[in-house]
C-alpha cells in the first residue's frame, strides 16, 4: 500500500472513531438529578441514589448521571429542568420543588421524586397506589412527625418554658407542617414562638433573634434547603447554645442534638432502584409512590453533656441511634 494511500485511510479512522466513541456512550443511559441546594451539600445522597442504583444492575459503568444544582436559588430550577429535558435524559430525579418544574417541562420523561413533603398534597400524583402519568417516586413524609418531635423535644428540655420554631420561609408545605406544630403545641401546653427563614443571611439572623429571645430550645423545620444548610445550622445552635431538633436523619453524626425521622438517605436509594426499574422498561405511572416504614430516633450525647442537659434514660432506651 502507498504511503499517501495508507495517510488517506489512518485519516478516515481518526475521523471515524469519535462518531463511534460517542454512539458507545449513547447506548448509556444518562440520569438527570435536579435539586434546589448545592452540589456539595448533597453528595450523601448522590451516593445513596448510586447505590441504590448500582444494586439494581446499573454501576457507574452501565449509567451516567448529569447533575443540575440550583445553588439554593429555587428561581433556577424550570431553567435548569429544561436543560435535562433538552439533553433527552432517560429519567429525572429530584426533590419536591425541583420535580414539580421538570413536571412542567416534560409530559413523557420519566420523573422520580425523593420528598418529604406528602406526594398528592403537594400536587406530585393523583394516587399514591397508581401515580398515572409520568411520575412516581419515594416519600420520607415527616411533616406527620413534627409533633413528635416536639413532644420528644420537649422530653429532653422540659425546663424550656418556651421553644423556638424556626420555619423554611420557602417549603412546599409550610401550611401543614405550620398546622402540625401547632396542634401538637396546643396538646402539649407548650408555648411556641415561631421564626421564618429563606436564605443562609436569614438563618444566621433569625438564630441571633432567637437566642436574644429567650427561647429555651429550637425545632428546626424540615424541608430540601434546611437539610441541605445542616452544617450551618448545627454550628448555630452550638454558638448560641441553643438545644435543637431536626427531622432530617445524619444531623446527629455532624453534631447535632436530635433528630427524628424518615431517613432521607435511604429514600434515595430506593429512588436509585425505581429508576432502575423504570430503565429496564417498567412505566414511573405503574409504579406505587413508596412512603417510609419506620422513623429514627437518634441522640448526641457529647451535645447534650456541652448544652448541660441529662438525658433521660428513657429516652435514650427508646432512641435508634446513641453517639457518644
Amino acid at each position: 500500500m502507498r504511503r499517501r494511500q495508507f495517510i488517506s485511510l489512518l485519516g478516515g479512522a481518526v475521523a471515524v472513531w469519535p462518531l463511534m466513541a460517542r454512539a458507545q456512550q449513547s447506548a448509556i443511559p444518562v440520569v438527570g438529578f435536579l435539586r434546589p441546594t448545592r452540589a456539595d451539600e448533597s453528595g450523601h445522597l448522590v451516593a445513596a441514589l448510586r447505590q441504590g442504583l448500582r444494586e439494581s444492575g446499573y454501576p457507574s459503568d452501565k449509567v451516567a448521571v448529569e447533575f443540575r444544582w440550583a445553588d439554593g436559588q429555587a428561581a433556577r430550577l424550570p431553567k435548569l429542568a429544561a436543560e435535562l429535558v433538552a439533553l433527552k435524559v432517560a429519567a429525572i430525579v429530584g426533590s419536591v420543588e425541583a420535580v414539580l418544574a421538570a413536571k412542567k417541562a416534560t409530559t413523557s420523561i420519566p420523573i422520580v421524586f425523593v420528598t418529604g413533603a406528602d406526594p398528592v398534597a403537594a400536587g406530585l400524583v393523583s394516587s399514591i397506589n397508581r401515580p398515572g402519568g409520568n411520575m412516581t417516586g419515594v416519600s420520607f413524609y415527616d411533616v406527620p412527625t413534627t409533633g413528635k418531635r416536639l413532644a420528644l423535644l420537649r422530653e429532653l428540655v422540659p425546663e424550656a418554658n418556651v421553644i423556638a420554631v424556626l420555619q423554611d420561609s420557602n417549603f412546599a408545605i409550610l401550611q401543614a407542617e405550620t398546622r402540625e406544630i401547632e396542634a401538637a403545641a396546643g396538646a402539649l401546653g407548650q408555648k411556641i414562638v415561631t421564626f421564618k427563614a429563606g436564605s443562609e443571611q436569614e438563618i444566621d439572623a433569625t438564630f441571633l433573634t432567637i437566642a436574644k429571645s429567650g427561647a429555651g430550645a429550637i425545632l428546626v423545620g424540615a424541608g430540601p434547603f434546611f437539610n441541605g444548610r445542616r452544617n450551618q445550622l448545627v454550628g448555630l445552635a452550638a454558638l448560641h447554645a441553643l438545644p435543637a431538633s431536626y427531622s432530617f436523619a445524619g444531623v446527629v453524626g455532624a453534631g447535632g442534638l436530635m433528630s427524628y425521622g424518615a431517613s432521607q438517605i435511604d429514600a434515595y436509594r430506593r429512588a436509585g432502584a425505581y429508576v432502575a426499574r423504570i430503565l429496564k422498561g417498567e412505566k414511573p405511572g405503574d409504579l406505587p409512590v413508596e412512603l417510609p416504614t419506620n422513623y429514627e430516633l437518634a441522640i448526641n450525647l457529647k451535645t447534650a453533656k456541652a448544652l448541660g442537659l441529662s438525658v433521660p434514660p428513657s429516652l435514650i432506651a427508646r432512641a435508634d441511634e446513641v453517639l457518644q
